[in-house]
């Protein structure tokens, strides 16, 4: 995202999630269930594992929820089994989108993934087609009037990659994915907190997409959120 709209898009996403807090359980369900399958139930030695259960800490989700679904994803209790597929597509003005799903019907997914491009003016492309404009990397983005210097001192100190200070004053923190948690995990010691914390597909450079253009983007984006089998959508749009 572009530096001077960064901010405006945080509290915009920010805003959809809230509007969308019966499906976050949902969600944060699949991704505990496919990170315990993957990496094991045991928090300590899983670190995506972690991450999930974080999410569903501040989701207020019960532990007893929790466990139940790490217990089914490691073979303990039967379970539905979901696998991660990546779509890739094109949407307004050529503006580059990745929908990462979980799901239990590939068939299913690809066509509701697909439906929502084709009906709102964008387009799917083949694996690879847009990931190479994106960086997979931590992403830690604290509010403006955020103290600079501090951050950044103890940012760097913990291992980030990267502080970068947008036009509106937002402050934004790279990490590589596996020094994500270490940096968090450090300016929260040091009483700074973000506004947004993930391990995410950052834009390595951004499209300006303004008035009915900016509409149309939005309503795609949205469609594809909106997809039950749909975990996040990633853009370079700067709306």
């Amino acid at each position: 995202m572009a530096g001077h709209s960064k901010w405006a898009n945080i509290q915009h996403r920010k805003g959809r999630q809230d509007e969308k807090r019966g499906k976050v359980w949902t969600r944060v369900i699949r991704e505990i269930m496919v990170a315990a399958r993957l990496g094991g139930g045991d928090l300590s030695i899983n670190p995506r594992l972690r991450l999930a259960v974080e999410k569903a800490k501040a989701a207020n989700m019960p532990a007893d929820t929790v466990k139940r679904n790490i217990d089914k994803a490691t073979g303990a209790l039967e379970g539905v089994t979901y696998e991660e597929i990546r779509y890739e597509g094109y949407g307004i003005g050529g503006a580059a989108v990745i929908v990462d799903t979980m799901t239990d019907n590939r068939v299913r997914t690809v066509a509701e993934v697909r439906h929502a491009f084709s009906k709102y003016g964008g387009n799917m492309g083949t694996e690879g087609s847009v990931a190479f404009q994106f960086k997979h990397c931590g992403q830690l983005i604290f509010a403006p009037g955020t103290d600079e210097d501090k951050l950044m001192g103890v940012a760097l100190e913990a291992g980030a990659d990267d502080v970068i200070t947008g036009d509106d004053g937002a402050i934004e923190v790279l990490t590589a994915p596996t020094e994500f948690e270490a940096v968090k995990n450090a300016l929260e010691a040091a009483g700074l907190k973000p506004e947004l914390a993930e391990v995410t597909m950052r834009a390595e450079n951004t499209i300006e997409i303004a008035g009915d253009d900016a509409v149309r983007m939005q309503k795609l984006l949205d469609a594809l959120e909106d997809l039950d089998d749909v975990q996040e959508v990633f853009h370079n749009a700067a709306l």
